[in-house]
């Protein structure tokens, strides 16, 4: 039987360490509301990272939509069209409407210099994506906030274990989100978390997640289900002692990438921003036009190599975004980046064989 190789691989911990985790929950009859599992997770992670606040959620998309209604955001909210669909779709679903700005052909992430010119009366937040883990331009993006007294949001949904200037990522913004799926690089098979250094704004982003309650028979008002089971949270306990040795592998790996690729002019890399401890959560090439990233895909896709278009499409394609927006950078890179093969098992044998098709496909 041909192996088979996917842009990504799930971790999987020893299911026994999963099942001993898990007997706790069986053994109360609780497996989800908030058990012993999931508080453990969040203090556990609270700890690992260094951060002030979180809440384990269900996914990584509905803490975005949480943030949103949390903060009351209404009007226009200034985003990046280069990042997964659901940063738009928590936008739109929260009845807001995303303004997008073009991003840097360099980092990634959205163009902090352009973010100004497009704020009006209706502006109330601007949402902005750590594309593949990589950071904003923070210190320019909240000083404009600041200046225009706006709310910010990261979907920081690749930045686990990320550090920009020595501390987490998620220690930054309004609020920071991140998905804990189980596509990246730390998982709970499905979930994600919300992050926030205000306590009193902690405190209603919880009461949001958990329906609104007030104790079991009152309400603070409005809520929703965003609750992560006991399940997720035994996974996420079972996956977490082994973060420092997956991230250890992913680096070489990713280096191993570099060193067979970066001396092909024709390949361009996506550049780390300065003071990032970084997480090696992707590998992106963004080549030199689209035709010859579909000759790649194919030429991989025949020895059961599956590399991944990601992002694309640009979001400002999306079939609910009702106006025309010039975002060039993202329309463009958007079809032609190339998301490499990267995951905690793969062999520097797979990467050379990888990086061989890819350098006679160009």
């Amino acid at each position: 039987m041909k192996t088979t190789i996917n842009v990504t691989k799930t971790f999987l911990p020893k299911q026994e360490t999963y099942n001993s985790l898990l007997k706790k929950s069986w053994d109360k009859h609780w497996i989800t509301n908030r058990g012993d599992l999931v508080i453990d997770l969040e203090k556990k992670i609270k700890s690992y990272l260094g951060v002030n606040h979180i809440i384990a959620t269900t996914n990584g998309t509905l803490p975005l939509q949480i943030a949103i209604k949390t903060l009351k955001l209404k009007g226009e909210i200034i985003t990046t069209p280069f990042s997964y669909v659901a940063t738009t779709s928590s936008i739109v679903w929260e009845n807001c409407k995303p303004i997008f700005v073009d991003i840097d052909s360099d980092y990634l992430t959205i163009d902090e210099n352009l973010i100004e010119k497009k704020i009006t009366e209706k502006t109330s937040a601007i949402l902005v994506t750590h594309v593949f883990g990589n950071p904003c331009n923070i210190e320019k993006i909240e000083q404009t906030a600041k200046k225009n007294n706006l709310k910010v949001i990261y979907d920081a949904a690749h930045c686990f274990g990320v550090k920009y200037n020595n501390q987490s990522i998620f220690n930054f913004g309004d609020v920071s989100t991140c998905s804990f799926h189980a596509t990246k690089i730390f998982h709970t098979g499905e979930g994600g978390a919300i992050f926030t250094n205000d306590k009193e704004l902690y405190e209603k982003l919880y009461h949001h997640h958990n329906f609104g309650h007030k104790g079991t028979e009152e309400f603070h008002g409005l809520g929703i289900n965003a609750k992560m089971s006991e399940l997720q949270a035994a996974m996420g306990l079972s996956v977490l002692p082994h973060f420092n040795e997956i991230l250890k592998n992913r680096k070489l790996l990713y280096n191993y990438y570099l060193e067979l690729l970066e001396k092909e002019n024709n390949i361009k890399f996506q550049k780390i921003r300065e003071n990032t401890t970084y997480n090696y959560s992707y590998f992106p090439i963004i080549l030199n036009d689209e035709k010859t990233t579909l000759n790649i895909i194919a030429a991989l896709n025949s020895k059961n190599i599956f590399p991944r278009r990601y992002f694309y499409p640009s979001l400002e394609t999306l079939p609910y975004v009702k106006e025309d927006y010039s975002v060039k950078i993202s329309s463009s890179i958007s079809k032609r980046i190339l998301c490499l093969p990267l995951y905690y098992g793969l062999t520097k044998e797979n990467i050379k064989t990888i990086s061989t098709i890819i350098l006679n496909n160009i």
